[in-house]
């Protein structure tokens, strides 16, 4: 993309908060679940979608607009989807129980397997490429080789089923969101696993009786957020034994049962977050103030994420199918 190349050599500028609307796109024909701008800086104008209606869409969402590609491997809801660190193959799971790794090219199943579970969250490993973690309507979270097709690890926790997935910076120590089974105590619903031991190293993390259904790694500082069903974003540290900030929470914003996402502005000045009224929050992540709201959606909207290299890009997503960029 011409737009992206003059941003590539520079450092990142300040996060602008987005004012207007570029593109309007809407090609699914089911909520979006998640969204994801393609990590290969070089390659960042294109958007990974996933949907209920059982697709997954590639967009060129900087220059056009337009759906660039779209796979069909899935029977059921597409829940999760990530691009693999390279930029050339998307991991999906979905309501299906199928795992499957797509070429962005070809189109072909690389890989594709037949889990237990019906999968809800996917993660690659930040630092060994071909390793990932998926969790779903399952006690049990899996990591697996790209490389063998195998699970390497399973890792056990007394739960429902993993609403996210958060390594931890190297990747050493990763945290799962939980449904926990026991909704009158407030323990397991942030789990913190040892990667390599499949040890639990904490499940005291955070005390309220709300679920997370999203959980946020700050780019700069050793911290991360959990969205809340409470209708708040808390502030943990991302070191043990993670604490909550009880000094600081980012509320305004409603989610009400949807997996509404939340993330860091690339720079780490802003939070953002969807909201179940359509709404997307920019909260200042110092003061924990509301900067300002957009009125992005008229159905809930479950994704916002700022575009890597582009300081004021954003790309949200909502139940009725709809993808937005912003400027």
């Amino acid at each position: 993309s011409e737009l992206i190349k003059p941003y590539l050599g520079s450092k990142y500028k300040v996060t602008e908060v987005p004012k207007s609307l570029i593109f309007y796109m809407s090609k699914h024909s089911g909520p979006v679940n998640e969204i994801q701008w393609c990590p290969v800086l070089e390659q960042s104008h294109l958007l990974l979608s996933a949907s209920m209606d059982k697709t997954v869409k590639v967009w060129d969402a900087v220059d056009t607009g337009c759906c660039l590609k779209t796979f069909s491997c899935h029977s059921c809801a597409v829940r999760a989807a990530r691009w693999s660190s390279c930029g050339r193959r998307i991991l999906s799971g979905g309501f299906d129980s199928m795992l499957h790794l797509t070429d962005v090219e070809t189109g072909k199943q690389i890989f594709s397997s037949k889990t237990e579970f019906r999968i809800s969250a996917l993660k690659f490993h930040p630092a060994e490429s071909n390793v990932f973690i998926c969790g779903g309507f399952s006690p049990e979270v899996k990591a697996w080789d790209l490389r063998t097709s195998k699970v390497l690890r399973v890792y056990k926790a007394a739960v429902q089923q993993t609403l996210d997935i958060l390594f931890l910076p190297e990747g050493r120590e990763f945290l799962t969101s939980t449904d926990a089974v026991s909704r009158d105590s407030a323990d397991r619903t942030i789990v913190a696993w040892d990667f390599q031991s499949a040890a639990k190293i904490s499940n005291q993390i955070f005390h309220e009786r709300y679920t997370c259904p999203s959980l946020s790694l700050h780019p700069k500082e050793s911290v991360f957020v959990a969205q809340t069903n409470g209708n708040y974003l808390a502030l943990f540290s991302a070191q043990r034994p993670y604490r909550i900030n009880k000094k600081k929470r980012y509320e305004g914003h409603k989610v009400e049962g949807f997996a509404v996402g939340c993330e860091f502005s690339p720079d780490g000045t802003l939070l953002v977050t969807g909201s179940s009224d359509g709404k997307v929050f920019f909260y200042n992540y110092h003061t924990s103030r509301i900067i300002r709201t957009l009125s992005a959606h008229k159905e809930a909207c479950v994704s916002a994420t700022f575009h890597p290299v582009l300081p004021s890009l954003l790309a949200t997503c909502d139940w009725a199918g709809e993808i937005k960029i912003w400027q």
